[in-house]
């Protein structure tokens, strides 16, 4: 039988174990970004559920019996997602991956390919399904900083995975360094996005509330 998780003691070492078990095509860092955007997007038609759902195309995978079931959704939501949520509070800033890597074009090629994942990840989470949002105006800043950061990532992966490009070991330590920098003003992008849109979230919730009247 399997143990239930509470979220004191899941570990990024068992979300990830249970995410290879049954092949999510997600990977751990991009799930991690995609979970945050969910918890502080606008959009409140989306559950934990239908986001974990998303992850394997819009079903759950399949499961030897009840208690496999049940693992994987404490384990995502009372562990890894209630986790997050306290990268809506201003003294809580989510950090992205960090990775030992080599100062090599595989090692920056790895770190873009994964630094575009998870920002990928966090607008896919805050957008869900939809095409447009009406986010508040320090959130529509974060995102369009945000995607400044996403194209320079990405049009580095694509120098640093083409053969035909000269990769001076010298230029791509320095580049790396300027990943560095991108990281901390990502980091510092995604927070104030958080915050910005959890705030308007808890403002839609109480203009949404009706005070119950007292029976006479």
């Amino acid at each position: 039988m399997a143990k239930r998780t509470t979220q004191s003691t899941v570990s990024d070492d068992q979300v990830r174990a249970l995410l290879e078990r049954y092949r999510c095509p997600v990977p751990f860092h991009a799930v991690r970004t995609r979970f945050l955007g969910n918890i502080a997007s606008p959009d409140m038609e989306d559950s934990p559920l239908k986001v974990i759902k998303a992850l394997w195309g819009g079903e759950l995978p399949a499961f030897d019996n009840l208690d496999a079931a049940n693992e994987l959704l404490s384990v995502l939501v009372m562990g890894l997602w209630n986790r997050l949520t306290r990268h809506q509070e201003r003294t809580a800033p989510f950090r992205l991956t960090r990775l030992d890597l080599p100062a090599s074009r595989e090692g920056l090629a790895t770190l873009a390919r994964i630094r575009r994942e998870e920002l990928d990840g966090f607008v896919e989470g805050l957008f869900g399904e939809r095409e447009s949002l009406d986010l508040p105006e320090r959130a529509h800043k974060a995102i369009s900083a945000l995607a400044e950061i996403r194209a320079m990532v990405e049009g580095t992966r694509e120098l640093a995975e083409n053969p035909a490009k000269p990769a001076d070991p010298k230029e791509v330590a320095v580049t790396l360094g300027h990943f560095r920098e991108l990281t901390r003003i990502a980091e510092h992008e995604l927070h104030e996005a958080v915050l910005s849109c959890s705030r308007a979230r808890r403002q839609l919730l109480q203009a949404m509330s009706i005070e119950r009247p007292v029976p006479h």
